[in-house]
């Protein structure tokens, strides 16, 4: 049985896979299998003959076509559901692991074991000097990003450090965890996610650290397009959704306002980027027209198992810190002393 299960869900990704599957196939590691969801594609990303560098190596690699385009949070748990491994490692087909990817998080998740996901440094593969982001970060406005996105890569912290939710471009969850939880929220289609997840996890008194050994570069949304009406409306729609279902009442309703107001200010630059109608289309549906959104809060807030001041320590109150779209990490607790070995050396 192979120790990990490696998911990529594709749609229309023929682009970028060879090199994602280029990289894999230079793994340091073999015990793992690769799942291939791929969403309808028309441009021959599912074609097997892509992924002939690892069967060649000996790595099992499962296809499931889909006749429609699902999204990537409904991908990403049909292939959990059929994963033999005891972690799942996501990976976006616009992902190019260093070689030591996936050994690295394998290493991190065995000697930290009150962490359930791990992130990885993303480099921008368009220019390596700037980051993609250094996990995801949850500002208590309600608005979430990838930490660091743009800034030096001389950011990279020196050893691994405690972030909100690793973005799940590259990461790594125990699967246990992850089905216990249910898996990302299917109704999200795509974007938020993550973040989603890593809220719950939290709820739950789960933790996610960012391993800086663990690298990739990044295209980022080669697919969807980063400002495409598509990716503002899910993005835009999608964050209200979280911040409905996973802010805990002592802290929802004195930030309502505050999410409110952000949202606000983001949808009156979002016709300076031409990108208006999509936003608010997004923010309607977000408020407005997602009922399951508030139903499936009581039952989130229910099972919540850790103090709200816990909770709010997570999140992020600096306005600096949002501005400036900085990383939100913070150091592991003493306990873990394995951190060490962890180090960026």
């Amino acid at each position: 049985m192979p120790i990990v299960s490696l998911i990529i869900v594709t749609w229309n990704a023929a682009k970028t896979l060879p090199q994602c599957v280029k990289s894999l196939a230079a793994q340091e590691f073999k015990d793992w299998e690769l799942i291939i969801v791929d969403n309808d594609s028309h441009d021959g990303s599912a074609d097997s003959s892509h992924f002939s560098p690892l069967r060649e190596r000996g790595i099992a690699v499962q296809i499931f076509k889909r006749d429609e385009n699902t999204g990537f949070a409904a991908g990403v748990n049909f292939a959990a559901q059929q994963a033999k491994g005891d972690y799942l490692a996501l990976l976006n087909p616009d992902a190019y692991p260093a070689t030591d990817w996936l050994p690295t998080l394998v290493h991190a998740a065995n000697i930290l074991p009150g962490y359930d996901a791990f992130g990885s440094v993303q480099i921008d593969a368009q220019n390596p000097e700037l980051l993609d982001g250094l996990g995801d970060v949850y500002h208590v406005s309600g608005i979430a990003w990838r930490g660091a996105y743009g800034h030096p890569i001389a950011k990279v912290p020196p050893q691994t450090q405690e972030c909100f939710a690793p973005c799940a471009a590259a990461a790594l969850y125990r699967k246990d965890r992850f089905l216990d939880l249910g898996g990302f929220d299917e109704s999200f289609f795509c974007y938020h996610e993550d973040v989603d997840f890593g809220f719950r996890l939290r709820l739950q008194n789960g933790r996610a650290a960012l391993v800086p050994q663990a690298r990739i570069l990044h295209e980022g949304s080669a697919s969807t397009g980063r400002r495409s009406d598509f990716a503002v409306y899910h993005g835009t729609r999608n964050r209200v959704r979280t911040f409905i279902k996973d802010m805990p009442g002592l802290l929802f309703w004195p930030l309502l306002p505050v999410h409110m107001v952000a949202n606000l200010v983001l949808g009156l630059r979002s016709f300076s980027l031409g990108v208006g109608g999509a936003f608010w289309r997004g923010l309607w549906d977000g408020f407005f027209a997602s009922p399951q959104a508030w139903r499936d809060r009581g039952a989130i807030q229910r099972r919540r198992k850790v103090k709200i001041r816990k909770i709010a320590k997570s999140l992020s109150w600096s306005p600096i810190i949002l501005l400036k779209r900085e990383a939100d990490l913070r150091p592991l607790p003493s306990r873990n002393h394995s951190s060490d070995h962890l180090r960026n050396d």
